[in-house]
């Protein structure tokens, strides 16, 4: 079966991995500081802490702002739950703004009318699918509006803006990144937070390790003192995983220049598809494609979209939509009223997206199966 997505790891990797078995500390080791200081380095923040998966990386980044209880959270419906959820677990209120029909990230325009009628206290912005916000016009709101920004990056890594793969820290207060394996490099699960604050990336540091600290006047008192001046929680990241994501990271640039050629051969194929739509490029932006959407108009083509999933599983393609969006699940509707005149664009890119297999090792062969096939099924 063919998924939308794979990771790849190579006996490099699995060499790595059987290496820090022998090594003598398994979690809270040195390759933990060396992991973080590559993706520090890389991503071009003061600072980075690595965590056990994306999801605490945005728990814990919320956390650390100390916002007040009901401050005001807006983000993007398309994303996955956790850009929700952990604002919900921090005791914040959430509430949507609309996609842009291009690139399927925040609308700045809808955005900014928002902000003229009411305050928000955090953004979170989500570089879906690969491709980077409009930053500078977020940078320049947050500006005059006054609120916090987390840059929920985990699609993005690889990408560029303005010709920068650096440019996540120069517009946000703090970025996560997830290491799933459907991500650009896998750790198996972890996730990361970056900054260029320190006392954020502290208190994350702090958090993620139940609370402990331990600075040199503590430990003056004895080598096992340690103090618990909050809760904390359990969110770290052991050297086993930290160890893949150093052999991964090195990876990066060629899993990521793979992806884009197997996106540009879907670009030339589908060009002239009446009623399907591929990933539009801009100029400011690269993108990174962890995710290569198509749209497909089902409506005006007559086709229905659980028939269509179905025939491609019954060809081995396991596609994906990404993602029903918040607002439509259960839990996120009795909890939040919602106009859904305010996010037509994002419905109406549920209805139609489809994630299309798009991963470095897919052949050539397998995806000409693919667009083969697709083409023969629009055409009926």
């Amino acid at each position: 079966m063919l998924n939308y997505t794979k990771h790849f790891v190579d006996t490099e990797d699995i060499n790595q991995v059987n290496s820090v078995l022998k090594y003598n500390q398994l979690t809270q080791g040195n390759y933990v500081n060396v992991f973080e200081d590559r993706l520090r380095k890389k991503l071009g923040s003061k600072f980075c802490s690595v965590v056990s998966n994306g999801t605490a990386a945005l728990f814990l980044a919320i956390k650390s702002l100390k916002l007040k209880k009901k401050s005001k959270v807006l983000t993007t419906p398309i994303t996955f739950s956790a850009s929700v959820s952990t604002s919900l677990m921090n005791n914040l209120e959430v509430s949507y703004i609309d996609i842009d029909k291009d690139n399927y990230t925040i609308d700045t325009l809808k955005l900014e009318k928002i902000l003229k009628k009411k305050k928000i206290d955090l953004l979170i912005a989500v570089d879906y699918a690969g491709h980077p916000c409009d930053w500078k016009k977020i940078y320049y709101l947050k500006k005059k509006y006054k609120f916090k920004v987390i840059n929920d990056n985990c699609h993005a890594l690889g990408s560029k803006y303005y010709g920068n793969s650096r440019y996540a820290i120069k517009y946000s207060d703090i970025i996560t990144q997830s290491f799933h394996p459907a991500k650009a490099i896998t750790t198996g699960e972890g996730g990361a937070v970056f900054t260029n604050q320190k006392e954020i990336n502290d208190r994350i540091r702090e958090l993620r390790n139940h609370g402990f600290i331990k600075s040199k006047k503590i430990i003056k008192k004895g080598i096992w003192n340690s103090n618990i001046n909050d809760l904390g929680y359990n969110f770290r990241l052991p050297d086993i995983n930290c160890v893949l994501g150093i052999s991964q990271l090195k990876k990066l640039n060629k899993f990521v220049e793979y992806r884009k050629k197997v996106a540009m051969i879907y670009d030339k194929e589908f060009k002239n598809l009446e009623y399907i739509l591929t990933p539009k490029k801009i100029s400011t932006t690269s993108h990174a494609y962890h995710l290569y959407p198509i749209r497909i108009d089902f409506d005006k083509l007559k086709l229905d979209k659980k028939k269509f999933f179905n025939f491609f599983f019954k060809k081995n393609f396991k596609l994906q939509v990404h993602y029903i969006p918040i607002y439509m699940h259960p839990y996120f509707k009795k909890k939040y009223n919602y106009n859904l005149r305010d996010l037509m664009e994002s419905y109406k890119f549920y209805k139609e997206t489809v994630s299309i297999p798009n991963y470095y090792g897919l052949s050539k062969n397998q995806q000409y199966r693919f667009i083969n096939l697709l083409k023969g099924y629009v055409s009926k």
